[in-house]
Parts: C-alpha cells; sequence; structure tokens
C-alpha cells in the first residue's frame, strides 16, 4: 500500500511512479518493448550546480525508429551564462530566454518516459540531470532502466572492449558512429544526438542479436 501523503502532487508524476511497477522485465522480448532514447545539452557537468539548456526524446518500437514520434525542447534557465559548455552546444543566454520553463518540460517528458527503458550516449549523466530536475519539481526520482550506447559497444564491439587499464575511455559518439560507418547529424544538439544515437542502438542490437542466434531480450542490453 502507498499513502496518499506520500504520492507526488502532481498528476503527471503520480502517474509516472504508479506506472513504474509495469516497468519491462530482463528476460522480454526487445522487440516488444517501447525505448525512448533521450540526450541533453546542458550549462556545464556538475550535476549538483548545472541545469539543462536542450532536451530531445525518440521513440522506438519493435526495434524500429519512429521518427514522427520525436520531441525537442529548448529550456529556460535564469542564470543560464557562457560557460565551457556553451562552446561545445552553442546555445546562448539569449536562446535559452526563449524557452520553456524547467518544470514545464519535465512536466512534459514524464508521460513520455513512462516505463520505457531509456537509451543514450553516457547516459549516466543526462538521467542524473533529469533525477535532480524531477527532485526540484515533482519530489520523485527517475527510475527508468537505462541503456548505455557506450557500455553496449564495450561489451560488444572488440574495437572498444574492456583492457583492464583503470584510465580506459569509453567510446565517444564520434568514436562509434566512425566504427560502424554511421553519419552523425549536427553533432551537440540535443536531437541530432538523439537522432545519431538511435541509429548506433539499432545497430548494436542487430549485432547482438546476430550473434546470440535468438530474440534480443532487455538483459542482453542494460
Amino acid at each position: 500500500m502507498i499513502w496518499p501523503w506520500k504520492q507526488p502532487r502532481h498528476p503527471q508524476a503520480r502517474a509516472y511512479k504508479q506506472c513504474q511497477r509495469k516497468a519491462p522485465g530482463r528476460r522480454d522480448i526487445a522487440e516488444n518493448i517501447r525505448f525512448i532514447v533521450l540526450d541533453a545539452e546542458t550549462s556545464g557537468f556538475d550535476r549538483a550546480k548545472d541545469r539543462m539548456l536542450s532536451l530531445a526524446t525518440m521513440r522506438i518500437e519493435d526495434l524500429e525508429l519512429h521518427l514522427s514520434d520525436m520531441n525537442s525542447w529548448l529550456i529556460y534557465q535564469a542564470d543560464a551564462g557562457l560557460t565551457e559548455a556553451v562552446n561545445v552546444h552553442g546555445i546562448l543566454p539569449s536562446e535559452t530566454a526563449d524557452g520553456e520553463s524547467e518544470q514545464a518540460v519535465m512536466a512534459a517528458l514524464l508521460p513520455i518516459l513512462g516505463n520505457a527503458p531509456v537509451v543514450g550516449h553516457h547516459i549516466g549523466f543526462d538521467a542524473d540531470m533529469i533525477d535532480q530536475a524531477f527532485r526540484r519539481h515533482f519530489g520523485i526520482r527517475f527510475r527508468n532502466c537505462l541503456v548505455d550506447t557506450a557500455e553496449l559497444a564495450m561489451r560488444e564491439l572488440d574495437a572498444f572492449a574492456r583492457t583492464g587499464y583503470a584510465n580506459q575511455r569509453p567510446p565517444t559518439l564520434e568514436d562509434l558512429c566512425s566504427h560502424l560507418e554511421i553519419s552523425m547529424v549536427d553533432r551537440h544538439t540535443a536531437a541530432g544526438d538523439t537522432f545519431t544515437t538511435a541509429q548506433v542502438f539499432l545497430t548494436l542490437c542487430a549485432r547482438i542479436q546476430k550473434r546470440l542466434k535468438r530474440d534480443l531480450q532487455l538483459r542482453d542490453l542494460s
């Protein structure tokens, strides 16, 4: 039983928390699972003080990319400044001034995520940033299963296999695209990196399924 006073007040947050009870299991067939590919561009790399400036998501279902179901937001942050990160993603404070509020974007994101596994490149950082925003605005935690394409590549591709060295660098998105012969689209934009990551993920899924010679399961990816 969940006590009423422990339920989030925001209806989208309540629905998100409740649907986690029916999240896909590790032995569920990947082709039957809805995945959400996600990328965020941020004001920096400090999980505590930096904020998201843009965010994009895309749905994968039946292990197929659904381009018509892409979402992209520019997020207003009052304290956005000219940080080193601006040199990477090029999002200026004057642009974020026209963005939506972080709370509104997070409220829109909740039903998109639902209980779907979330795919991203170095997704742990993006997940931490979303978790911080969920806690700020709704008092809930980010609960979705994560699938990291960098980790997946290190398990599946000999070129990026773990060497045992403590300082081994995980492959960048550029590394994977070069190795897999995938053309990158609008690098260091949330929408472009989401689309590119989705292509990398589906390519890796096909390789893993071919190697296993059976239906791909969620446990093979996370």
